[in-house]
């Protein structure tokens, strides 16, 4: 295990919170991938997999965490502050990295809550825009404070000059939410099956003959996401077969 000391954190709502962390030197991982990390209760170690928010070349690791009032690790880790010392594994892993798709056009990010984080990760690496002429994060929530993450991260990338002459105009952030009135009302599966988002981003509708999706968050959202990839005939990939879509397994956020 990897100890690493936390730098600061953020509390968004009463549900949400981000840290950053030290990185080990040695640590490596690619874009869009999960770790699990967690801390130290009674000796023991007590995990869970969380995805690297931050991008793969900095210096920092960052998570974006839900908070559960009973849950055996998030109710003491989003008390976590500056100084503190979180455990983490030494092996990131996941199927939300660009080699797990084949080339293509556009790339579409399908998130829901906290299932924003591995994207963080992907918008804010060069190697995306060499595989991809446009990039759409769409992030859905049931409240607008809820979608403040991924606003900051826009600005983030906005006031970093590097960043913003890498990324330029090709990432467009769409966001919506289901409980109370916003510019994009509703499940993100409503948006796309009745062409909202594809009217609102300017694109056609999904072909597998130049869109690639990828999707993290609730467990029925990834289905009924993935079901709809299908319809327009994209088929599911993975690291060892790249294909047109793929979705986070190993957990829901």
């Amino acid at each position: 295990m990897y100890r690493e000391s936390v730098l600061d954190t953020r509390h968004y709502t009463d549900t949400l919170f981000s840290f950053t962390t030290t990185r080990p030197p040695s640590f490596r991982f690619r874009s869009g991938e999960f770790v699990m990390i967690g801390l130290e209760t009674d000796g023991k170690p007590l995990l869970r997999a969380y995805s690297i928010a931050s991008p793969n070349w900095a210096d920092t690791l960052e998570f974006f965490s839900i908070k559960v009032p009973n849950g055996p690790l998030t109710s003491r880790l989003q008390k976590v502050k500056e100084g503190d010392e979180i455990i983490m594994n030494k092996k990131p892993t996941g199927t939300l990295v660009l080699d797990a798709l084949l080339p293509g056009k556009t790339l579409y990010l399908i998130s829901t809550g906290t299932g924003i984080a591995p994207f963080a990760s992907i918008i804010r690496d060069p190697e995306t825009y060499e595989r991809y002429e446009r990039v759409i994060l769409t992030h859905s929530c049931r409240w607008v404070a809820e979608l403040q993450y991924g606003f900051d991260l826009m600005k983030v990338i906005e006031e970093d000059e590097t960043l913003r002459e890498i990324v330029g105009d090709r990432l467009t952030h769409f966001t919506s939410v289901t409980r109370e009135d916003y510019i994009h009302t509703g499940r993100i599966t409503k948006l796309i099956d009745d062409d909202t988002l594809f009217k609102e981003v300017g694109e056609a509708p999904w072909s597998p003959d130049k869109d690639r999706v990828m999707i993290c968050g609730s467990t029925a959202m990834i289905k009924d996401v993935s079901e709809a990839c299908e319809r327009h005939g994209l088929v599911e990939g993975s690291n060892s077969r790249p294909a047109h879509f793929v979705v986070e397994k190993a957990f829901v956020g």
